[in-house]
C-alpha cells in the first residue's frame, strides 16, 4: 500500500476495494492508466469487510460469486458451496497475491467531497483527513449496503447493556453464553445471527416486524476431488452464468404456472425446494413475479413446507403466517440452515411488531407497547442499510452546478443506464442505482458494468474527448424505462429496500433495473455505440 502526497494526479480515481475496484483497477492499469483506490477500511473486500457478525455469508454459490479472469480461479478452490465471510475475506487475499492490487489502493481513507473541473476537465476529490487528489475520472464503486440504518427507539441510549449493529460488530466475535439478548429486525443478517445466538444464548428474543420468507440453504462442503471438478466446468459457468436472468445459473423456465397441470407444478416445487438456494423462484415459471395468483402457489408451497417446521402455533402463525405479508421475491428471500428451528427451542421467543410497537428501549431491556417487558443484556441491531442510493450520495459528490447528488436525488434518483448522472461528466459508478443491482448476481453484474465502463473511457480516450456526461433527455428516458418494468411486476408490492421503503422520508421507488442482464446489456453497449443520450465534449 502506498500513501499519496498532500495533492496527487491521476488517471482514474477509485472509491471503494470491494469487488468492483478491484475489477476496474487490475484492468485499468493493464491499460497503463495511472489509478488508486481510496478504501474507509484497513484492508480489501468491501462488504466482506464488514461483515463479521456470527454466522454471516454469501447467499450465491462459490462457483459464479466470483471473478471470471483465469488468473483469479486457476489457482483457487472454495471449501464450501456458499462460503463464509472467513472464506470470503482469504479469497480476496488470494485476488491480492495474484492481481497485486494491495500497491494502489490506500486504506482508511474516506472521500467526503468531490466534484468537477470544467476549465480543466477533471475531477477534485477530498478526502477527510485533508488530502486532495484529481483525476480525469471517478468511478466509485461503494457497493450497496455501507450507509446503517438505525431506528431512532426511543430510550437507546440509555441500555446499559451491550448495542450491536450487524454493520460494526466487535472483529473479536460476541459471548452470548449464559446470556439475554435480543435481535431487532429479520433481514439476511438477523436470520444469520439468530441462528448462531440462538444455540449459544440463555434466552433469546427476536423482534420481527416482517416474515423473512426464507428459502432452505441446502449447503455443500467440497471435497479435494469436487474441487477438481467444479475448476474444470468453470469456463462453461462463466459463459452461461453471463445468459441468464440473474447472473446465477438457475433461469426461468419459459412457460407459465397455470399452463402446465398441478400435478406437474407440485413436482417442479418440490424438486427446486430440495435443490436449495434461490433455484425454487429462479428455476421456475416465468410468470413467478407477474401474476399474483401464480406467486400466491408459490407462496403457499413456502408456507406449507415452512410451517411443517415449526412446532408452536403462535411462532408458527408468526414466522410462516397463512395469509403472505407481501408477494414471495419481492424482498429478497435469506437462504437459511436451521433459522425456523431455533424457534422450536424453549429459549427462543418472537415477538410481533405487526400487532405491537417497541415503545422504548430501558437501562436493562425493551418494553413494548402491550406493557410487556424483556429483560436482556445485549441487543444485535439488524435493521439494515440505506441500501442502494446511500452510500454514494453519503460521499459529499457535487455537480457542475454547485448542487450535491444527496440533494438531487432526494425527491427521486435520476441517471442513465444505472452508472452515470447529469451533471456529473466522466463519472461512472459500478453497482449502484438503477443498474441490476440487488436483482443480480453481484460479480457477474460488476464484469458487465465494468467492462462497459472501461470501454468507455478507452472510448472517450481514442476519440479525443475530454469528457461525456448524460442528457438530462437519456436520464428521463432510462427511468421511464426502469419504471415500466418494475409496474408489470409485483416489486412494487412490497415495502422493501428494493424500493427504498425501509427509510423513513426516502422516496419509495424502484432503485434497481428490473428487466435483467441481457436487457441490460444490450440497452448499454447500444448507448456506447454512438454515444446515444450523452453530451461529448
Amino acid at each position: 500500500m502506498t500513501r499519496s502526497s498532500p495533492h496527487s494526479d491521476y488517471d482514474i480515481l477509485i472509491v471503494g476495494a470491494g469487488f468492483s475496484g478491484i475489477f476496474l483497477l487490475y484492468q485499468l492499469r493493464q491499460l497503463g492508466y495511472k489509478c488508486k483506490v481510496y478504501e474507509t477500511a484497513p484492508d480489501l473486500g468491501g462488504v466482506w469487510y464488514w461483515n463479521t457478525y456470527p454466522g454471516a455469508r454469501v447467499d450465491t454459490d462459490s462457483a459464479v460469486y466470483q471473478f471470471s479472469l483465469p488468473e483469479t480461479w486457476q489457482g483457487w478452490d472454495w471449501k464450501e458451496k456458499f462460503p463464509s465471510r472467513e472464506e470470503l475475506q482469504a479469497y480476496f487475499r488470494h485476488l491480492d497475491q495474484v492481481l497485486d492490487i494491495k500497491k494502489d489502493v490506500e486504506f482508511e481513507t474516506r472521500v467526503v467531497r468531490a466534484q468537477f473541473d470544467q476549465d480543466r476537465c477533471r475531477w477534485k476529490v477530498t478526502t477527510e483527513d485533508g488530502k486532495t487528489a484529481t483525476a480525469r475520472f471517478f468511478l466509485p464503486c461503494v457497493g450497496t449496503s455501507t450507509k446503517r440504518y438505525v431506528p431512532d427507539f426511543p430510550g437507546l441510549q440509555s441500555f446499559q447493556g451491550d448495542i450491536y449493529h450487524s454493520s460494526i460488530w466487535p472483529r473479536e466475535g460476541v459471548d452470548v453464553k449464559g446470556k439475554n439478548v435480543a435481535v431487532i429486525g429479520t433481514g439476511s443478517t438477523g436470520v444469520q445471527i439468530v441462528q448462531e445466538w440462538g444455540k449459544e444464548a440463555a434466552n433469546l428474543t427476536v423482534f420481527q416486524r416482517t416474515p423473512n420468507l426464507a428459502l432452505p440453504m441446502n449447503q455443500a462442503t467440497w471435497t479435494a476431488e469436487d474441487q477438481v471438478r467444479n475448476r474444470s466446468r468453470y469456463p462453461q459457468v462463466f459463459e452461461d452464468r453471463a445468459k441468464t436472468f440473474s447472473g446465477n445459473l438457475e433461469d426461468f423456465l419459459p412457460s407459465k404456472l397455470f399452463d402446465a397441470p398441478a400435478a406437474e407444478r407440485e413436482a417442479l416445487f418440490e424438486a427446486n425446494w430440495k435443490k436449495g438456494g434461490f433455484s425454487f423462484i429462479l428455476d421456475g415459471y416465468s410468470d413467478v413475479l407477474f401474476d399474483e395468483k401464480v406467486n400466491r402457489e408459490y407462496y403457499d408451497f413456502w408456507a406449507k413446507k415452512t410451517r411443517e417446521r415449526i412446532v408452536d402455533q403462535r411462532k408458527k402463525d408468526i414466522l410462516a403466517p397463512l395469509e403472505p405479508v407481501h408477494p414471495l421475491g419481492t424482498k429478497r428471500p435469506s437462504l437459511e440452515q436451521d433459522y425456523y428451528e431455533q424457534f422450536n427451542r424453549s429459549t427462543v421467543d418472537v415477538v410481533n411488531l405487526r400487532q405491537v410497537d417497541i415503545a422504548e428501549i430501558k437501562p436493562t431491556g425493551i418494553a413494548t407497547s402491550d406493557g410487556r417487558f424483556y429483560p436482556v443484556d445485549a441487543i444485535a441491531i439488524a435493521t439494515g442499510f440505506d441500501a442502494v442510493t446511500g452510500p454514494i450520495t453519503n460521499m459529499g459528490i457535487i455537480s457542475t452546478n454547485g448542487t450535491s447528488l444527496a440533494d438531487e436525488w432526494r425527491d427521486g434518483v435520476h441517471t442513465y443506464l444505472g452508472m452515470a448522472s447529469h451533471g456529473y461528466p466522466n463519472m461512472f459508478w459500478i453497482y449502484g442505482t438503477h443498474g441490476p443491482t440487488a436483482l443480480s448476481n453481484g460479480p457477474v453484474s460488476i464484469e458487465l458494468q465494468g467492462q462497459w465502463v472501461i470501454d468507455a473511457i478507452q472510448k472517450i480516450d481514442k476519440s479525443g474527448l475530454s469528457f461525456v456526461e448524460p442528457t438530462p433527455e437519456a436520464e428521463h428516458k432510462w427511468k421511464e424505462l426502469v419504471n415500466q418494468i418494475t409496474n408489470m411486476t409485483l416489486l412494487p408490492k412490497a415495502d422493501s429496500w428494493y424500493m427504498g421503503a425501509n427509510i423513513p422520508g426516502k422516496k419509495r421507488e424502484h432503485l434497481n433495473f428490473p428487466g435483467g442482464l441481457t436487457l441490460y446489456k444490450q440497452q448499454c453497449r447500444q448507448a456506447l455505440d454512438g454515444w446515444e443520450g450523452f453530451r461529448t465534449v
